[in-house]
């Protein structure tokens, strides 16, 4: 007999594969995991995109999370899980295969965590550092039996003593981190969002590009947009002087198409640049 919560999953995980162009066994990962085991009991607020404001939804079937909006994780702090088609192009970006090991920094509950935990069984793992100590606990207590999933509460600032295949970044930074750079395999990928603050918000929200690193052996990275983005601003992982320079380059336009390890002047040609990495045309 079919399962009807299992098969409206499935319809979702179609419906989002065919939206947001993800690949078959990202399909399958959204497939499998259970998104209102990451909500905590309904009925859930939810925001979906062109919606003013957030609404609840008229009951606490479980079928109703399968939709491609946010859904609170937090609903007295207005903290929401993430837009699944946007989260789902980013772990898409980071190209997990099986064996695979990945970061996964600002999980919240842990829901994308463990669609991530799917695409890399089973020799694979994820480690996922949540700044929030109390959602860092009840993302512990929601990791799914067997996933290859570890929740530690931390800003994730490194440094780290493994080295991972991906990294998503699900906060607004100023910058990379060279800990996360140099935690990256040769060929590693990372998606995070470059944000600058939006001043007419009360919310915690930045404004800016999400970008993919690709790294090219060498310890230099190809570098291109991926789409515009409006996201929490990460804690304690900002910087004030970079910050400054990423809104003027935003404003500006500067195009970059590559971040290099090597030490050099900063020149107009510079996007954002580091005593130790430059992210430039």
């Amino acid at each position: 007999m079919t399962d009807p919560l299992a098969a409206r999953r499935r319809g979702f995980a179609e419906e989002l594969g065919a939206a947001a162009h993800l690949p078959a066994p990202l399909v399958e990962a959204f497939a499998r995991v259970p998104r209102e085991h990451f909500l905590g009991p309904g009925p859930w607020l939810v925001w979906g995109e062109g919606q003013q404001g957030p609404q609840t939804t008229p009951d606490a079937d479980p079928a109703r999370v399968y939709v491609n909006s946010s859904i609170a994780i937090d609903a007295e702090r207005q903290l929401f899980n993430g837009l699944p088609s946007f989260l789902g192009m980013s772990i898409a970006a980071l190209a997990l295969e099986p064996g695979h090991h990945a970061l996964h920094i600002g999980p919240g509950l842990g829901y994308y965590t463990a669609v991530m935990g799917e695409l890399v069984r089973p020799d694979g793992s994820v480690l996922a550092i949540e700044v929030d100590p109390g959602l860092a606990a009840r993302a512990q207590s929601l990791v799914l039996p067997g996933g290859p999933v570890e929740i530690r509460q931390g800003d994730g600032a490194g440094p780290f003593d493994r080295t991972f295949d991906a990294i998503l970044v699900n906060a607004g930074v100023t910058h990379p981190l060279t800990a996360w750079l140099e935690a990256l395999a040769p060929h590693g990928r990372m998606v995070l969002p470059l944000t600058a603050p939006m001043p007419m918000t009360s919310a915690n929200i930045g404004k800016g590009l999400l970008v993919l690193l690709a790294g090219e052996g060498d310890g230099d990275f190809t570098a291109r947009t991926l789409s515009y983005v409006a996201i929490y601003s990460a804690v304690g992982l900002r910087d004030d002087t970079l910050g400054a320079q990423l809104t003027a380059s935003m404003l500006r336009g500067t195009p970059f198409t590559r971040l290099t390890r090597r030490a050099h002047a900063r020149t107009d040609a510079c996007f954002l640049h580091a005593a130790d990495w430059c992210l430039s045309n």
